[in-house]
């Protein structure tokens, strides 16, 4: 059944809000927002609303978000618009109350504003309408406490940090959104025999970081842009959140064949090579260096190809010393609609060991490049088999691998297992394992001590309109987006509860369909709200004693806020029961991250008045969290704002 989380639990208490968007207990609805007394005031009904639902976007006037000094990341890196002045003299431009009231239930699906239908109830729709009303009329008490947020009557669970290391700095404090985080670092990969980490900074280095003595050593530096002194003369990284060095993932047998992998993003439009540049790394062979073709042509042809995403594989043929020596093969090569939502994510099945099936086999998380949120041919891309956005991958990289048990990729660099769900159909994409995801940017095993041949991968997918969630991967699943985003279904006008026959088509190509499947539903949710967040950071399942609290839990955070929260592994694991309706319940954190990120930027250097970049919850500055584990259970928490690694140290009740 579905349990409520505690910051749900917290903001019925203190607001009479829930946490989510249409949540259903089994066998009743639960209305997603407990109805006013008939007595209150409609404009403080309105008001409440408000500040839970609006005011992150548009501001504590209903100003827009331009005018409201919030800058919506995402829509000026496509060039778009915000609000207008939502209380000037012709804000409605004569609408109705009714019409402005179907604009908030509905959305404007051509815009970033979604629907608050299944949100929000009639009442407080009809409370927002009043209280914009009031606004414009210049009511002074409209204002009161219209950017307060529900009041958290629990004391939360208390976490402590320790700073663990200080990357490199190699943003630019003067820049602004991500030139000006002092150091992009987006993953830590364990070496094995935990002696170093290999660390991903999107600007450009791969470090390698000793655990011993904490020294930064630049392994391999990506960032050839303009002159710049490495490898790639098309690297992009600047501005776009998910740009540049993306990620590295070492070979399960890295300790005896030095091989490992990266996704980097290049910018096609650039005129210079797309080969490595000679010389850039001193014991680099590129003798054998190709180019692949693109893995796919572009989903419409008709519009340029903005960015390709890169999967590479390296050979180092000395693992025991801090520099590189040996060869590079490029793997993959995808065209990108937009510089958002790229490959993201590489993985290996810890338990698969010479010999079995899954050995060496990799996994791919894609994102959907943001073709979801299109209004064109492009939306249906993560339900489209033939196309590889908005999905995860399965493949074999070593060409050696396998060979009887799989065939060979078009572009010839890969192989691709015979026993992947969609190989037998005719015009699907054979690499596919699951798909309807909008952007799988964190693949993570747990591995169940009492069943340790069979662990499960979870996913955490970024959202669009109200939802970050946590998915299990199974074979064959399809997870809806855009059709189903979170426990909801997507329509054209706005969110709403999943129909009664709960199927979506088969989608093989544009045109062609085969068949209907029941869409597999998350096991975690939290939305876009105060209460919530703007974009999942990813998690891990915590085993171990080291942190007792925490024990058997899912560890998750927010990107752009810096909020923890953790959900029993028991609550999520029956959570996996095919419904839409059932979600584990999630407990924050007290971990104080922001307050935390932000002394350490301007200790750093950094320059203004907030963090860099802004987003829709966080408001103006983001942390932009990212987390990782070791091997021994060690949890770190990174933040690119102020280039910190720190460590959870402890996590304690409060009394």
């Amino acid at each position: 059944m579905f349990r409520m989380s505690a910051i749900a639990a917290a903001a019925l208490a203190g607001s009479a809000l829930l946490l989510g968007t249409g949540l259903v207990a089994r066998g009743r609805q639960a209305p997603p927002v407990a109805a006013p007394a008939a007595a209150q005031d409609p404009v403080a009904v309105g008001q409440q609303a408000y500040a839970i639902y609006c005011a992150s976007c548009h501001g504590p006037r209903a100003q827009g978000a331009e005018k409201a000094g919030v800058l919506i990341t995402i829509i000026q890196e496509r060039g778009g618009k915000q609000p207008p002045d939502l209380t000037d003299a012709t804000w409605d431009h004569g609408a109705t109350d009714e019409a402005i009231a179907t604009v908030i239930t509905q959305g404007v699906p051509t815009t970033m504003m979604p629907g608050f239908g299944a949100m929000l109830t009639e009442a407080q729709v009809k409370g927002v309408v009043a209280y914009l009303r009031a606004l414009a009329r210049g009511e002074p008490g409209a204002l009161a406490g219209a950017t307060a947020i529900a009041t958290k009557t629990a004391t939360l669970p208390k976490a402590d940090l320790a700073e663990y290391v200080r990357m490199p700095i190699t943003g630019d404090p003067t820049g602004d959104l991500t030139r000006a985080q002092l150091s992009r670092v987006n993953f830590m990969r364990e070496e094995p025999g935990g002696r170093r980490f290999f660390v991903p900074d999107l600007n450009g280095p791969l470090y390698l970081l000793d655990r011993r003595t904490k020294q930064v050593t630049t392994y391999l530096d990506f960032n050839g842009l303009e002159g710049r002194p490495g490898l790639f003369p098309r690297f992009t990284y600047q501005r776009n959140f998910a740009m540049g060095l993306i990620n590295v993932v070492l070979d399960p047998d890295y300790a005896r064949n030095g091989v490992f992998y990266t996704i980097h993003t290049e910018d096609p439009t650039i005129a210079a090579p797309a080969t490595p540049r000679a010389g850039a790394v001193t014991g680099l062979d590129l003798q054998g260096y190709a180019l692949t073709d693109l893995v796919m042509p572009p989903v419409r042809p008709d519009v340029p190809v903005d960015r390709v995403g890169v999967i590479v594989e390296w050979t180092d043929r000395d693992v025991t010393n801090a520099t590189f020596e040996g060869t590079a093969r490029e793997i993959l090569r995808m065209p990108l609609d937009t510089p958002i939502h790229p490959l993201g994510e590489m993985t290996f099945n810890p338990v698969a060991r010479r010999g079995d099936p899954e050995w060496r086999v990799m996994y791919v998380g894609v994102g959907d490049a943001g073709t979801g949120e299109r209004q064109d041919g492009r939306r249906l891309v993560p339900q489209r088999l033939d196309t590889l956005g908005g999905k995860i991958l399965r493949i074999v990289p070593d060409l050696r691998e396998h060979v009887a048990t799989s065939t060979v990729s078009a572009n010839r660099r890969y192989r691709i297992p015979n026993d992947n769900p969609f190989a037998s159909i005719a015009g699907a994409r054979k690499e596919i394992w699951a798909l309807g995801i909008r952007n799988p940017h964190r693949l993570v095993w747990d591995v169940d001590p009492a069943h340790p041949t069979a662990p499960r991968l979870f996913a955490f997918n970024i959202g669009l309109t109200g939802w970050e969630t946590v998915l299990i991967v199974e074979k064959g699943a399809n997870y809806g987006y855009p059709l189903r985003e979170g426990p909801l279904a997507m329509t054209p006008k706005g969110m709403a509860p999943p129909p009664a026959d709960d199927t979506i088509p088969v989608q093989v190509t544009a045109t062609m369909t085969r068949g209907t499947v029941r869409p597999t539903y998350p096991v975690i949710a939290y939305p876009h709200t105060a209460l919530g967040g703007d974009a999942i950071a990813g998690g891990f399942v915590v085993r171990g004693n080291a942190i007792p609290l925490l024990k058997d839990s899912v560890l998750l955070g927010d990107i752009t806020t810096g909020k923890l929260w953790y959900a029993r592994l028991t609550d999520v694991l029956a959570a996996d029961d095919g419904r839409a309706d059932t979600l584990a319940p999630l407990q924050e954190l007290d971990a104080g991250v922001r307050p935390l990120v932000e002394a350490t930027f301007r200790a750093r250097g950094g320059r203004g008045d907030t963090l860099p970049g802004a987003a829709a919850i966080s408001g103006r500055g983001r942390v932009d969290m990212r987390l990782a584990q070791d091997e021994a259970g060690t949890i770190y928490v990174i933040t690119k704002s102020d280039g910190v690694i720190r460590t959870l140290t402890s996590v304690a009740a409060q009394r």
